[in-house]
């Protein structure tokens, strides 16, 4: 096994981070006067400097440094968090990260760092001057009555561990004045006894000139409660109108005495809180899904083996693997399951963007971060939501003039939303803008041969030409639309997993474009049913209930079978007229009732067998174009049982009854 790559670790940390930045950013955006906000942005920033100063990238702590800076006079209340202000941090966020994946642009990065200071310097807070600054007058020891200091500071045993350099640390410390540092090796151990990662030294630093003690506390903002830290005034210069009195004690010598030595301890409650978590590969889960997908076939063929044999020992042991197997399957499952929201937060930037580009000020809004879905469905999701996204920044709202001249509000409205549907996620790309005309998708259709011009069709039934390739109603081309091609790419994904899309507008009010996905690609628990010789799993999360079809059949109306349930009329579908099944139904058949969206809709079948857990095997490109089954799983006995698509099933089952009522009605005429 291949060891872990430092480099590529440091990356993805630092890829969290960034993107911890640029949310914080565009919150402080909206809320420029949340301190805690900007202090979230500055820790970012530092844990980002350090590391990358750790892992020999030179170019990004140098840039971070000089970012940091900039950004320092935000946290002392000397600049507003202005929009300008966010918008140059956000540049110099993205080549950080342009840094961080191997790019060099040094002179891309002195014009970034250019238009940061430009607009930390023209963004003075309303009712204070720049001289106002926390620096320049810290509480308690004024610069002009303290002529230097000195700082006396251990690290924590595992700081070097979690990241911390100290000699980046006595760097910051010799910039704010002339300094002599010593070292103290006094918890220095043998060579025998010594960790290679731990921290021993205690580091003295005597600070010679005016500098405030809140710029020496900075130094070790991100690291204070974890470490021994002591800082004292040299002796004081007293102003000669005023009695000589003792030199005062600062706070910081109050609250944090000189250390003694400390030796390290094996386990800190720093190196408790990392062991709380572990980054493992994503090539590692899917291997680990691999496995227990097999664990559970050979669990459901252990059962088959054990009915078969009424063997009462035998008996028992299979039902604690199955409680075993079952709980290692959540277990697992859970493992992979990812909240939806570490998506949602890339799309912020992406609004903000296009809303600065096409001059329309929009409000981004997300609702169900929390929602969960499988790591699988989330990475193929990031593609499709851009493409839904971008069309209704550019083609749904209006801009600002249009929008006050129809009364509406100048800014527009972007919604994305996720919520749990049965079996299903449902996400939303809602937008308030003009709609989709109806007449001119039609026109533009038949312009491109998609449909004929005699061909009747409902609107609803245009709407999806949208997601035909190539197809587009842009007048003319620009660098966001017009070229026809996106949103067919949202079609062939959202298809591939096994999912459906539903469109829902209002001409001047308005497009909802909603992704309806599976839970997980995986594993699944399903109800086993037999139709004729052939046995299918319904995704047992689909189902609502279980009837029997009562002697009468049902009644029809308007060409389609309806059956009572509880005083509500429920559609249902035949699964052996469906699938063309040879002979006579038997007598006792039992409706199965699923549902997919708000749609409750009846399958009927001839025997249901009972619930099992279904390990789902896709289906060879030959069956791609079968959308009734979403894949098949191998069942106790070995043999092999096609699971139903409901979502599909259902449209398919209303399309063909459509026909038949068609057909009737022909004939009858």
């Amino acid at each position: 096994m291949s060891g872990i790559d430092p480099i590529e670790t440091f990356r993805q940390e630092a890829q969290e981070l960034l993107e911890t930045l640029e949310q914080t950013l565009l919150d402080l955006e909206q809320r420029p006067d949340d301190k805690d906000l900007v202090a979230r942005a500055f820790r970012a920033l530092h844990t980002l400097k350090g590391s990358g100063a750790m892992f020999g990238f030179t170019a990004v702590a140098e840039f971070l440094h000089d970012f940091e800076t900039a950004f320092d006079r935000v946290r002392k209340g000397e600049a507003e968090a202005s929009k300008p202000l966010v918008s140059a941090a956000l540049k110099a966020q993205d080549h950080v990260a342009d840094l961080v994946a191997g790019g060099d642009d040094p002179a891309r990065g002195q014009e970034i760092l250019a238009n940061l200071r430009a607009a930390v310097s023209g963004a003075a807070p309303s009712g204070a001057t720049p001289c106002q600054s926390a620096a320049s007058t810290p509480a308690g020891a004024p610069a002009s009555e303290t002529r230097g200091w000195t700082v006396r500071f251990a690290l924590p045993a595992d700081a070097l561990v979690l990241g911390t350099n100290p000699l980046l640390l006595l760097d910051e410390l010799r910039g704010l004045a002339p300094a002599k540092v010593r070292a103290a090796m006094a918890a220095v151990p043998s060579l025998e006894a010594i960790e290679p990662s731990a921290s021993y030294i205690t580091w003295e630093v005597t600070l010679d000139g005016p500098v405030a003690l809140e710029a020496i506390e900075d130094v070790f903002l991100f690291i204070r409660d974890d470490m021994d830290l002591a800082i004292e005034p040299l002796s004081p210069v007293v102003p000669e109108t005023e009695e000589k009195a003792p030199a005062p004690e600062t706070a910081a010598s109050e609250s944090a005495p000189t250390p003694a030595a400390k030796k390290p301890e094996k386990q800190t409650a720093a190196n408790e809180r990392a062991a709380t978590s572990l980054r493992v590969s994503a090539e590692r889960l899917d291997e680990l899904m691999d496995r227990v997908g097999e664990l559970v076939i050979a669990q459901a063929r252990l059962n088959e083996l054990a009915a078969q044999s009424r063997e009462p020992a035998l008996g028992a042991v299979a039902e604690e693997i199955a409680r075993l197997t079952a709980s290692l399957r959540d277990t697992t499952m859970s493992t992979r399951m990812v909240p939806i929201g570490s998506l949602f937060g890339r799309f912020r930037r992406l609004v903000h963007d296009l809303s600065r580009d096409l001059s329309k000020p929009i409000d981004f809004v997300t609702v169900g971060e929390e929602t969960e879905l499988d790591k699988t469905v989330i990475e193929q999701l990031a593609d499709p939501l851009v493409h839904l996204i971008r069309n209704s920044v550019d083609h749904g709202v209006e801009p600002a003039e249009r929008r006050c001249a129809s009364g509406k509000s100048p800014t527009g409205t972007i919604r994305l939303s996720a919520s749990y549907r049965g079996a299903e996620v449902a996400i939303a790309v809602t937008d308030d803008g003009a709609g989709l005309d109806a007449v001119r998708l039609r026109a533009k259709a038949e312009e491109q041969g998609l449909i004929a011009p005699s061909t009747p069709m409902a609107d609803s039934d245009i709407y999806p030409m949208i997601f035909q390739p190539g197809f587009s109603t842009a007048k003319e081309v620009t660098s966001l639309s017009g070229r026809g091609v996106g949103m067919d790419v949202v079609k062939r994904t959202i298809d591939g997993l096994r999912g459906s899309i539903d469109i829902d507008t209002q001409l001047g009010r308005g497009t909802t474009v909603t992704l309806r996905l599976p839970l997980t690609l995986a594993i699944i628990d399903g109800l086993l049913v037999r139709v004729g010789d052939e046995r299918y799993t319904i995704p047992l999360a689909a189902v609502e209930e279980c009837v029997e079809l009562s002697a009468t059949g049902g009644v029809e109306t308007r060409g389609r079978n309806f059956m009572n349930i509880r005083d509500a009329l429920v559609p249902f579908l035949r699964l052996r007229e469906l699938f063309s099944v040879p002979g006579e139904p038997e007598p006792f058949q039992k409706v199965v009732v699923v549902a997919s969206g708000s749609t409750r809709v009846g399958l009927v079948v001839d025997q249901i067998i009972g619930n099992n857990q279904t390990v789902i095997k896709q289906l060879s490109r030959l069956h791609s174009g079968v959308k009734t089954f979403s894949g098949a799983t191998i069942l106790g006995d070995g043999t092999v049982a096609l699971i139903l698509d409901v979502m599909h099933l259902v449209g398919f089952g209303q399309s063909l009854e459509e026909r038949r009522r068609q057909d009737r009605m022909g004939r009858a005429a």
